[in-house]
């Protein structure tokens, strides 16, 4: 089976290059779910409610969000 050509932009990348993209992609989403956990958080005991509804909440929302941002990355 024959490969596809490789483009010009695949031959001038370098392997640093695609770590540094990848390693920054699993930053973000590390930082966006605490983040979304301490907000989610904070907001529970300020509204002084007993189970964690907008923990829960934003985190699978914030989740979501950069699942689909990663699909686009890598599609590109």
């Amino acid at each position: 089976m024959p490969m596809a050509p490789e483009t010009s932009d695949q031959k001038n990348q370098k392997p640093s290059n695609s770590f540094l993209k990848y390693s920054s992609l699993g930053l973000q989403l590390v930082a966006g779910i605490g983040l979304a956990a301490w907000l989610g958080h904070w907001l529970d005991g300020q509204m002084q409610l007993g189970f964690p509804v907008f923990l829960l909440s934003f985190v699978f929302i914030t989740f979501g969000g950069m699942m689909y941002q990663l699909y686009r990355s890598l599609n590109k």
